[in-house]
């Protein structure tokens, strides 16, 4: 079994060699590692090129390309295009793995029995809030609640359901998942895998988060048009008030 991940990056010197040390440290060496970079204006593919002794000494597959491409998604397509693991996962260039996070997906999937489309676990956010629901069409048809980051997807699911959708910025993740509906099977374990900054793409552009996924839903027909409206200014909403609360007891 040969776990794969794909960390996208972009002018991410800052946090870049926490993640790849992050990989190094693993208890475990089935996996390879994949970095698909957006041909970077600063010292990020020196970054890269830094590390390839450590992954070799390892006996780690660590491939790297560094070209112009269409944004996270599109990086995301190309990895998967480059990997050669059967369990496929995306890192984000911010993020990191705990040390035995892959030591115990690996025994995770050893148990599984019949179709898995995705198995996921619990991820540490940076503020300390915890991630960890469990996936329920029900509620995930209205919203992205389980933890994507460091989560693994069976090859299978992209031979099935396509590629991520480039022209989504920042919720395709949730899209492509929508796009299997309430087929779509999970597996969960309740252990702390992943640790998930606060500085990625979605924190900043919160209307647009919600922008794109009334897009995706919309787009995939998980909920009713009237449902779709009202998820999106609910939320809009809901985050207005907690940034004026935030803002009145600074």
């Amino acid at each position: 079994m040969l776990l794969s991940i794909i960390t996208a990056t972009f002018n991410s010197e800052k946090t870049l060699s926490k993640t790849i040390e992050s990989l190094l440290s693993q208890k475990t060496t089935n996996f390879e590692y994949i970095i698909v970079d957006g041909n970077s204006t600063d010292k990020t593919t020196e970054i890269i090129k830094s590390f390839e002794k450590k992954f070799e000494e390892r006996n780690i597959n660590y491939v790297w390309i560094s070209e112009k491409d269409k944004g996270i998604y599109d990086a995301f397509n190309k990895g998967i295009d480059l990997a050669s693991g059967d369990w496929i996962s995306f890192l984000g260039s911010d993020d990191f793995y705990l040390k035995d996070a892959l030591k115990n997906y690996c025994e995770q999937i050893k148990k599984l029995t019949g179709h898995i489309d995705l198995i996921h676990s619990k991820v540490k956010l940076a503020d300390r809030k915890i991630i960890s629901d469990t996936w329920c069409w029900r509620s995930f048809r209205r919203r992205m609640l389980i933890a994507h980051v460091g989560a693994f997807h069976h090859r299978n699911f992209f031979t099935t359901y396509g590629n991520f959708d480039t022209s989504y910025r920042i919720t395709g993740d949730y899209e492509i998942l929508l796009r299997a509906k309430d087929k779509l099977k999970t597996y969960w374990f309740d252990k702390f895998t992943a640790y998930m900054s606060d500085g990625g793409v979605s924190n900043g552009n919160i209307k647009m988060v919600y922008r794109e996924a009334a897009r995706a839903k919309r787009e995939n027909k998980s909920v009713s048009s009237f449902l779709v409206t009202y998820d999106y200014y609910f939320w809009i909403l809901k985050f207005k008030i907690k940034r004026m609360l935030n803002a009145a007891t600074r």
